[in-house]
């Protein structure tokens, strides 16, 4: 008995040792902030934006960047890493309300198989053309697309199948009775230098990613896809302005993490992330880029996400798309 007792006291104190030495969250190793493209696009602003308060804040270095597959290598890589906080992912439209739904494999399950720990932005599309495109707004384009001349020679370009950009495309297409080329490219960079040049007739894309080409003459906007105009381009008439209701749509960010991660670091990355976000100078990023910050806690992210992903699956069936 004295052994057994001797024993038992052994295994408790080894125990509470080694519980002592685990150092808690997020000392104990590098946290990994995943960005799924390169840079560049809107997702990288992101991540960019807010790297430096979260960074200061947890005391990391955090940005690691794995594009490929429209963001779905990245999301795919998180689905298999520990729920212990130190691998996060910064999380859009694309590889969580899209490109699931695209491939008769689905590759994960986008509502049930990640921790939503914060929204970070939410913004309407623009749609642009080139600047010496006749058309002066998105009805002229329908109607300039929709002419015999031009029937089945209209492409739009996107930056990758499966991404936003591409089902906006498909969305014109449903809401307008176009049929439209969809022509991807390995990010949104590429997508825009092709659209300059003519290769394309059209993209719709996030504001961080076609303003700049706007304001500095490259490329003229066409319609924004919010409920209200976008206080950068105020002379730009929305699609439900010009009689495509069915056109309206936002792009979101936010952070993600695998499934089942402790509730005390969800709740402590959601609070040091909406603290970012109030921030005057964040806010003020975000709007120069024709977002808004649209800062949320956990559960309001995740039935945000789910109704995203209810609402992209219905085009994707609709419109048949599949990308295998």
């Amino acid at each position: 008995m004295r052994r057994l007792l001797t024993l038992l006291l052994i295994a408790s104190w080894s125990g509470f040792c080694a519980a002592q030495s685990v150092a808690p969250w997020p000392s104990a190793k590098p946290i990994r902030l995943i960005v799924g493209y390169p840079p560049g696009g809107g997702i990288d602003f992101a991540a960019r934006t807010i790297q430096v308060p979260l960074q200061e804040a947890l005391k990391q270095q955090m940005v690691d960047y794995k594009p490929g597959a429209s963001g779905m290598l990245a999301a795919t890589e998180l689905v298999r890493a520990a729920p212990d906080g130190y691998t996060l992912l910064l999380a859009n439209t694309g590889p969580f309300a899209i490109a699931p739904y695209l491939s008769q494999k689905q590759a994960y399950d986008p509502v049930r198989q990640f921790t939503y720990i914060g929204q970070i932005s939410q913004g309407a599309y623009i749609v642009a053309t080139r600047i010496d495109h006749p058309a002066k707004d998105l009805k002229e384009f329908v109607a300039w697309a929709g002419a015999t001349a031009q029937a089945g020679k209209v492409n739009f370009a996107s930056g990758g199948a499966g991404t936003s950009t591409h089902l906006n495309g498909e969305l014109l297409n449903a809401a307008t009775g176009l049929d439209m080329t969809h022509v991807p490219y390995k990010g949104s960079a590429p997508a825009v230098q092709d659209l300059i040049g003519g290769q394309t007739q059209l993209l719709i894309d996030a504001g961080s990613v076609l303003l700049p080409q706007i304001k500095g003459g490259k490329l003229k906007a066409l319609a924004v896809t919010g409920a209200r105009r976008d206080a950068q381009l105020p002379n730009v008439p929305t699609a439900r302005e010009q009689g495509f209701a069915a056109m309206e749509s936002v792009g979101f960010q936010g952070l993600v993490g695998p499934a089942n991660m402790p509730k005390e670091v969800v709740e402590r990355l959601s609070s040091e992330l909406a603290k970012a976000l109030a921030a005057p100078d964040i806010k003020a990023k975000f709007a120069a880029t024709g977002a808004e910050v649209h800062s949320s806690n956990s559960a309001e992210f995740a039935a945000f996400v789910k109704s995203e992903n209810e609402k992209w699956a219905k085009l994707i069936r609709q419109r048949k798309l599949q990308l295998d």
